[in-house]
């Protein structure tokens, strides 16, 4: 709920019943939401990006277990709702949705998001691909190459014509470029089947995603719940992982410096963030530190939400100021020191231990720390977390075909797929050329081939005339004497 510029958020313990907010003009200091399965992270995912959305700040999220699509929908009255919402004391509670688009990277429900391979670009493309060092600095070539060439890298077809390319010239190339084996290029053709498997050749292409679309509000000032359909796209972590980096990289590197302001431009949810970081080689990771180190004073804050802290590198999770850390389980050694760790990266309160509270959490309960006017991070308090006004649950049908068909004008934009001459036509058609030329070539050098035989026979038949002739006139003269006599001396 929204409230004095502020998302509230939960209430403290009792008896100080204390409410913990959000302050928007400190949400762009990005944040985490942690939990193990089943604690609420989805409930505080809601609350959270609904009183965004309320503050006409649009928001970005990934769908992966289908309950998300729910936002679009007013919550639904029960006996439990009215016992949380007397308890909680939330005067003028109405249950309403947010104006939600619904998005969808693998051709299923919502607006088709692609974007190009020149987008996606050679180092993120090389950790889809999961390729090594070396056949990473093949790609890096072959994109050189491209760009040099203005071949455009749209889909996978295109990349596929560029490898062959230059695996068919890479002697021309290599004095230049540098070494390119057919080894190498062989490898990334293979690892690009697979990716085409997993959607895609669905995926790349165009008309590509404007990022400013996401950035849109509703005609009553409240800011767009983007929710990207990710129930199945979750299958292929790769494919999900790098188009939300590529996302975070692109406004990075597109949006201006804004400085301070009362609330953010647009705040992106990471879901499942621990995919981001699975095996990261380290050149990755340091621009990922860099993005979200600086990307907060272009407006936008990042909120990653996964199981437990542990598995976000320390140099990321310390710029997540805004914390709400459900319960963990510590069954383990490594599940006890993940949750020590989590416990000690909050501000002690000195009314409870933060380790065992985090164990002792129920469903709903968090231990939670948000950023003060000051932007310290203030006292951790356990709290009770605020039912979202939204539904808890997916969205009816209903309401998602409702949702879907607002966004005839986004449809009828990215909806059919486009595909314009690019380095596969390119390729192709001086292929073809090339071809042709040969053939050319190759009649030229016939034609030139039966000219000289001609000339030859020709000048065999002058020949073997002179010779006749000469013949001729001997063997006449020869048959003369012999009829007549030769002349006596």
């Amino acid at each position: 709920m929204l409230k004095d510029n502020a998302i509230w958020m939960g209430v403290g313990a009792e008896p100080a019943s204390k409410p913990v907010s959000l302050l928007l003009d400190q949400a762009n200091r990005h944040g985490l939401i942690a939990g193990a399965s089943g604690t609420g992270k989805t409930v505080t995912l809601k609350v959270m990006a609904e009183g965004f959305s309320k503050a006409g700040v649009p928001v970005f999220m990934a769908d992966v277990k289908g309950d998300i699509t729910g936002m679009c929908s007013p919550g639904e009255d029960t006996e439990d709702m009215q016992k949380r919402i007397k308890k909680f004391g939330l005067e003028g509670f109405a249950y309403e949705g947010c104006p939600c688009r619904f998005w969808d990277m693998l051709g299923g429900q919502g607006i088709p998001v692609r974007i190009t391979v020149s987008d996606m670009g050679p180092t993120l493309l090389s950790r889809l691909l999961e390729l090594t060092e070396v056949q990473e600095g093949v790609l890096d070539i072959v994109f050189r190459i491209a760009d040099d060439k203005n071949l455009l890298l749209i889909d996978l077809k295109d990349l596929r014509s560029m490898l062959n390319y230059v695996a068919e010239n890479a002697k021309e190339y290599e004095t230049t470029y540098g070494k390119v084996s057919s080894q190498s290029v062989g490898a990334i053709l293979r690892q690009l089947i697979s990716v085409e498997d997993q959607g895609g050749d669905v995926f790349f292409g165009e008309p590509d995603l404007d990022l400013s679309e996401w950035f849109a509000c509703a005609p009553n000032g409240q800011g767009y719940v983007n929710v990207l359909n990710a129930a199945k796209l979750i299958q292929s972590p790769q494919i999900y992982a790098m188009f939300l980096l590529w996302m975070l990289s692109e406004l990075f590197d597109t949006l201006p410096e804004a400085g301070d302001l009362e609330k953010p431009k647009f705040v992106f949810f990471f879901d499942e963030a621990h995919l981001l970081f699975n095996d990261m080689p380290s050149e990755l990771l340091d621009k990922i530190v860099q993005v979200v180190k600086l990307i907060r004073s272009k407006g936008v804050g990042v909120y990653f939400i996964t199981q437990s802290p542990s598995v976000i590198p320390d140099e990321v999770l310390a710029q997540l100021s805004n914390r709400v850390q459900h319960g963990l389980r510590a069954y383990t050694p490594a599940e006890q020191k993940a949750v020590r760790a989590a416990a000690q990266s909050f501000r002690e309160n000195p009314a409870f231990k933060s380790e065992d509270a985090i164990l002792e959490l129920g469903t709903g309960e968090a231990l939670v720390s948000f950023l003060n006017d000051d932007g310290q991070p203030e006292v951790v308090e356990r709290a009770k977390i605020l039912p979202p006004q939204c539904l808890m649950a997916a969205a009816p049908e209903a309401d998602l075909k409702a949702a879907l068909d607002a966004q005839a004008d986004l449809m009828k934009k990215y909806g059919e797929a486009v595909d314009r001459e690019s380095a596969f036509e390119q390729l192709t058609e001086q292929a073809k050329k090339a071809e042709r030329e040969a053939e050319k070539a190759a009649e030229r050098e016939a034609r030139a081939a039966e000219k000289q035989q001609e000339q030859f026979m020709k000048g065999v038949s002058k020949f073997a005339g002179q010779i006749l002739g000469t013949f001729g006139r001997e063997a006449t003269r020869q048959i003369t004497r012999n009829l007549f006599g030769g002349r006596r001396r």
